[in-house]
């Protein structure tokens, strides 16, 4: 997702979406530890994504 496709979601959407994605890296880093993970580099991918959003939502209270 980049982030033209992320400004276009509500800003309740997107709080909504964090939520889901924390509850997803949180899954990944469990299986991490226990070493079920198979793609390590989504880790990444998920902490971008909720970094763009988190920024998105900043850049709109302002």
């Amino acid at each position: 997702m980049n982030a033209a496709d992320i400004r276009k979601i509500s800003t309740p959407d997107l709080e909504k979406r964090i939520v889901e994605l924390k509850q997803e890296l949180f899954n990944l880093r469990f299986q991490l530890a226990v070493g079920q993970l198979e793609n390590t580099a989504r880790i990444g991918q998920i902490k971008k994504t909720i970094a763009q959003m988190k920024t998105i939502i900043s850049e709109r209270t302002e």
